[in-house]
């Protein structure tokens, strides 16, 4: 029987003799700014606190059977099951210590190469100490091994994003450090000797889960969707009827490698998919979705024995590609911050027996009537809850069909009602510019309207210039017609505003109406060339121009987002 011994290590203690890895059933890097600067703040108040220790977290790995022989030294090769968030951040930290050591000092050039052989032993590339999970892009090796990284803007994922922001803030601390007036001789020695870490090397996989869920169960932060997972490999390994124990393990981590794989794509993504599963798998039917530690406690009363957690696992993926594929379409960001309109569109996402053509139908009255709910209509997020889960639910669980689930659309839709009286009551003449709508609201109110208008002229809706409108920020490409240094009152009504190319419309913010005209109709954008027209007509561009624009909007907005 394998002892648990937990040892109280520092850090240069825990690195020596071990090489890291993170398997690729763990989650992804996913510290923010907040977590880092914590991380900052401990090791400046510790140091102040000259020659104390400073315990920092509890680490889990679990021992590999084989060491890893390297010139005739051996490394045990440690799985980290928590904590590796932290033991990240401290190699990134001490990387950009190793940076801005001065390689011909001699004794600052001893201490960089005694970082570097820590991080990298001779054979480099496959034996970093720490070999991180779902890091595509190379990103960690790269930086670990030549010391550069691209901008976080550049990053793909939530995860590739906030490794890169890890690495810039961390060569941030180790500059201000500098400035502070502090040897970095000290700032190395302090990390190396003096921040300590309780650390459990477990031997059998089967004992790694308790070990987490009592110690987590203990205060320690970490996520419901982690815990979770946790959970439902110890029921696998506590499961004394399965067959091929090692084969259903091996399927387990592979389902949960594909879940983390999609999860780091996306902020948040694993508490909804939590959610979202849990909710559509209720036997009865909800009127919210489920919070996070009542979704877990579902899911783990439905998945006691190992076959039951693979049903639960798949199950699992499968909604948080859902979940992905929902939110990851930009165009559609005005209605899916609604998260209980998100989750009636997961489950017809889900839906693999309805046709691409029904999904479509479907899916485009639920826009219509989701953004006349929380658009035009401006309700907040505690409006029509009930209505969008129930839908929800009875659409997964309850199967409904195409016609009932239009039906039921139709009946939440027929509240809000799409004639244009009560759409001028709701928008004419007043602040549109992130008053009544939002900024991403605006921007697909006219991108629905440069779709309306390519339709008309017979055109296919291909700009290259709205490809840029949905990359950059909304604010960025919302202009203004007649200047907001105008001052006049209708500035941010409807008919002043209209979109354009980003750099464009920075470009132009502060110019008279009459004399960018002409810059909207190269733009190829057919709203912005009608206002060019109605300019260039009119010669001048005034209050009537923007009520007949903006009653002109208000009719088609009657027209488009009726049922």
């Amino acid at each position: 029987m394998m002892e648990i011994q937990p040892q109280i290590v520092n850090l240069n203690d825990l690195f020596s003799g071990r090489l890291f890895r993170i398997p690729q059933y763990q989650r992804a890097y996913s510290w923010g700014s907040k977590q880092r600067k914590d991380l900052f703040e401990d090791i400046k108040k510790s140091y102040a606190a000259s020659g104390r220790n400073h315990f920092m977290d509890t680490i889990v790995g679990m021992r590999r059977e084989t060491a890893i022989t390297i010139y005739a030294n051996q490394y045990q090769a440690v799985e980290i099951v928590d904590g590796q968030q932290r033991i990240t951040t401290l190699i990134l930290l001490l990387k950009a210590i190793s940076l801005d050591l001065d390689s011909d000092d001699m004794i600052e050039g001893k201490i960089r190469d005694s970082i570097e052989e820590t991080l990298m032993k001779p054979d480099k590339v496959t034996l970093l100490l720490l070999q991180t999970n779902h890091d595509t892009s190379g990103h960690f090796m790269k930086y670990v091994l030549y010391g550069k990284y691209p901008q976080p803007e550049i990053a793909k994922t939530f995860a590739d994003r906030q490794l890169l922001s890890a690495m810039k803030e961390c060569e941030d601390f180790v500059s201000q450090w500098q400035k502070d007036g502090h040897p970095l001789t000290d700032l190395i020695g302090h990390l190396k000797n003096r921040l300590t870490f309780i650390f459990h090397e477990i031997g059998d996989e089967s004992l790694v889960y308790s070990v987490f869920e009592v110690l987590n169960s203990r205060g320690l932060p970490v996520s419901w969707f982690d815990r979770l997972k946790s959970m439902l490999m110890a029921i696998v390994f506590d499961d004394s009827e399965i067959g091929d124990k090692e084969g259903t393990i091996k399927q387990v981590h592979s389902i949960w490698a594909e879940i983390y794989g999609t999860v780091g794509l996306s902020l948040n993504l694993s508490v909804e998919a939590l959610r979202f599963a849990a909710t559509l798998r209720s036997h009865k039917r909800p009127n919210r979705a489920l919070g996070a530690e009542a979704s877990v406690n579902l899911l783990l009363s439905q998945s006691q024995k190992a076959h039951e957690v693979i049903k639960t696992s798949n199950w699992i993926i499968s909604v948080t590609k859902a979940v992905d594929a929902i939110v990851s379409d930009r165009r559609r960001n005005a209605v899916t911050h609604i998260a209980h309109a998100r989750l009636f569109a997961v489950a017809v996402e889900l839906r693999k027996d309805i046709g691409e053509d029904d999904k479509r139908e479907i899916l485009r009255l639920w826009e219509n009537v989701t953004f006349r709910i929380f658009g035009i209509y401006g309700k907040d997020a505690r409006t029509a809850v009930g209505d969008y889960v129930r839908l929800a639910w009875n659409t997964w669980k309850g199967g409904w069909a195409v016609e009932q689930i239009l039906f039921e659309l139709h009946r939440i839709g027929s509240k809000f009602p799409s004639n244009e009286d009560d759409i001028a009551i709701e928008l004419a003449e007043v602040n549109a510019y992130g008053d009544r709508f939002n900024l991403e609201e605006l921007r697909y109110f006219f991108h629905r309207y440069e779709e309306h208008l390519a339709k008309e002229a017979g055109l296919n809706f291909c700009n290259q210039h709205w490809n840029h409108i949905w990359q950059a920020s909304a604010t960025d490409s919302i202009e203004h017609i007649l200047p907001q240094s105008s001052e006049e009152e209708c500035i941010h009504w409807l008919g002043n505003l209209t979109m354009l190319p980003p750099k464009l419309n920075s470009k132009l913010q502060d110019i008279p109406p009459v004399e960018k005209s002409a810059s909207y109709t190269k733009t190829g954008l057919l709203d912005a060339q009608d206002v060019a027209g109605r300019i260039n007509k009119e010669g001048k561009w005034s209050k009537k121009g923007i009520l007949e624009r903006e009653k002109k909007l208000l009719t088609w907005a009657a027209q488009e987002w009726s049922d």
